[in-house]
This record gives structure tokens, sequence and C-alpha cells, in this order.
């Protein structure tokens, strides 16, 4: 059996530690108590801002088009023969009237010299007749017949030497070639193809708008074409042509715009988006587009105001306020309600805000913001 003594100081240590636990207990409830009391303040967070002002946007048309010659064929064979020469390289410019293929004209060459030989004859029979006539002693029938020999004679040289040239392939009007179809040697028929050749400036670009924008549709309109394989390019031209009818399935109307094309960056068959531009002037309230949270339930920006926190002091915060966007231009889209000139929104860093969140400016880098923008690597 224990002691009385150890009994006693058992039970002394036991109180300490209620004691002791008690006291703690006590000390920390306090303290989370007080940590209660006191309201939370957030960090505030780096942004980027910008006091937005009402821009003056020139109203468009846009659509997409495809690029057209003004003159473009694929040069082909006249008469039937074996290619003997070819005096062009693909892809070279070339001027109206070069020779491109000479096909072989031994046959026709020989039946050449033929065909002269009788008309040299010809021509001294003429002679002979008209002096016998002259003196009254050969007949005006011999005469005749003379002279229609003479012809014969000198349109069957013609005929030969026109077959001789009809076999000499020219360029028809000035351009640049694509890829050679034909080979030394080869033997081609009539109508084969030799090689395209389009004329590149200037050139035609051919689009469709609906007919409901047919008034805007004028010669003279100024265009912009951008080509997805050129990127930071922009080619200006004008309408030079709208369709005398409307497409009856799609109700839009053929547009044709003529540009200048003189380093040959646009080829046929390139597929543009362009802009028709439009006489009036339209204001608008335009943001950089990094400044927009896009949502399912809408898309917003946050706008900084003056704020009060629960313990009454001002702060710089942000609300989250819902636009309705228009149209996009470069770096920039346009607010058509939600937001005013002179409001000052934040245009970088808005994903990490929450409605009320405090916020501090650093405006040493912006983004993007430009109505025309040139790609750095362009």
């Amino acid at each position: 059996m224990p002691k009385p003594r150890v009994w006693l100081s058992l039970i002394v240590t036991v109180v300490a530690l209620g004691v002791l636990v008690f006291l703690l207990g006590g000390f920390k409830f306090l303290q989370i108590r007080h940590l209660m009391s006191q309201s939370f303040v957030m960090p505030p967070t780096a942004v980027t801002s910008l006091v937005i002002e009402e821009q003056s946007w020139q109203p468009t048309l846009a659509a997409v088009g495809t690029v057209k010659a003004v003159q473009g064929v694929t040069v082909s064979t006249d008469l039937p023969g074996i290619v003997e020469k070819i005096t062009f390289e693909s892809g070279q410019p070339v001027k109206a009237g070069d020779p491109l293929v000479k096909l072989d004209t031994k046959q026709e060459e020989a039946q050449l010299v033929s065909a002269q030989a009788r008309l040299q004859l010809a021509k001294l029979n003429l002679s002979r007749q008209q002096e016998l006539l002259s003196k009254r002693v050969a007949a005006q029938s011999d005469f005749d017949a003379a002279s229609a020999e003479f012809k014969q004679a000198e349109a069957a040289v013609a005929e030969i030497r026109a077959t001789i040239e009809r076999k000499l392939i020219r360029a028809p009007f000035a351009g640049v070639l694509g890829i050679r179809q034909v080979n030394l040697g080869q033997y081609l028929q009539s109508g084969d193809p030799v090689v395209p050749l389009q004329s590149l400036d200037p050139i035609y670009v051919n689009f469709s708008l609906p007919q409901q924008r047919l008034a805007d549709l004028q010669p003279g309109r100024p265009v912009n074409v951008r080509a997805d394989g050129l990127p930071g390019e922009q080619f200006n031209g004008r309408i030079t042509s709208v369709d005398s009818v409307i497409n009856d399935a799609t109700r839009n109307v053929l547009v044709q715009a003529t540009l200048d094309n003189r380093e040959h960056k646009l080829r046929p068959g390139m597929f543009v988006s362009l802009e028709v531009l439009l006489p009036t002037q339209e204001k608008v309230i335009a943001v950089p587009a990094s400044a927009v949270t896009y949502a399912p339930y809408g898309d917003s920006i946050f706008v900084i105001e003056s704020m009060k926190g629960p313990d009454g002091k001002a702060y710089e915060g942000v609300r989250q306020q819902i636009v309705k966007l228009g149209p996009a231009r470069g770096d920039q889209v346009a607010i058509v309600t939600g937001l005013k000139a002179g409001d000052e929104i934040v245009t970088a860093g808005g994903f990490k805000l929450m409605p009320h969140a405090p916020v501090v400016r650093n405006n040493e880098a912006q983004p993007d913001n430009s109505a025309n923008p040139t790609p750095g690597d362009s």
C-alpha cells in the first residue's frame, strides 16, 4: 500500500497539471476571440491600369475573298508537234510576245522552200504574160490565168509561214510563268498545256457581301486586304466593280476590288480577309482585349474605384462590371454598354482579382493596345 505522502504528491501534481492546461486554454481562447474581433484585410494586388477615353473608329464591312489575276491562262499548243526548244524557266516574268516553246518545223520549212520556188516561177510567168499582153501578142485570158497562179503560189507561201509561226508558242501578255509542263522531245497534241501564265500587277480580289449593304459598295470605296500567309502585310485597293445581279441562293452580291501588287506577294487563288472602309466615323469606347474577363454568364471588366473597408477606412479597390462587347480591331475591343469615358480599368492582372479586392497600380509595362498592331516578327 502506498504511503499517504505519495498519494498527496500525486494529487498535487494532477491538480497542478489541470490548472496549467486551463490557463493555457484560456489564453488561446482569448487570443482567438481577439483575432476574430478584428477584420482581415487582404494585401493589395499589383495591376496595370488605364483611364479609358472615347475614340473615333471608321466603320468597316468585313468579308473574305479570293485573289484573281487580271489576266490568267494556261498557255497551250495550237498545232501538234515535237518540242524542239524550250526558252523559259518556271516562275520567270515574261513580256508579251516572248517565245516560250518551239516545235519541230523541219517539214514545214522544206515545204516553204518548194512553195517559194513555185512562187518565183509564177512571178516570172506573170511578168512574161504582162509583157506579151502589152504587145498584143497574148490573150487577156492567159494573163488572168498567170495572175491567178501567182496569187495562189503567194498564198501557199504565206500559209506555210503562218504554220511555222504557229509552232513557235509565245506569251500572249506580260506576266509571271508558273511550273513548266512540257519537256524536250515530247510530242504535243493540239491544245496540250505548256505553262500557266498570270498577270500579277495589278490584281483582283473577289468577295461577296449581303444585298443589304449594296448602297455602301460604290466603286472607288477603299479596301484593306490581309492574307494569312503574309503576317503583318496590308494591301490597299479600291472597289472597281459590283456585279449586276444578286445571287438568288445566298442573296449576296459579288464585288471586285483592284489592288497594287508590284512585289507579286499576292497570288491568284489565295484566301484573304478584307475590310471595306465606310466614309462615316463612329465614337466608341475601346479597351485592350487583355482587360476583358470572359465567362459563360457574361463578360466583365474590373473598374478601379475608391472604396471603404469595414473599419471605415478608404482604399483603392475594384468593382467587377458586366459589359457588352462590340467589334474588335487589332489589340482593342469596343464596349457597347457598361463603361464610360473616364473610368479607370484594370488592363492586366485581372485574373487574380475578386470584387472589392484592394489593388496597387504598377504601370511600368502596359499590354498591347493598338487598333493597327504591327507584330514584332512580321
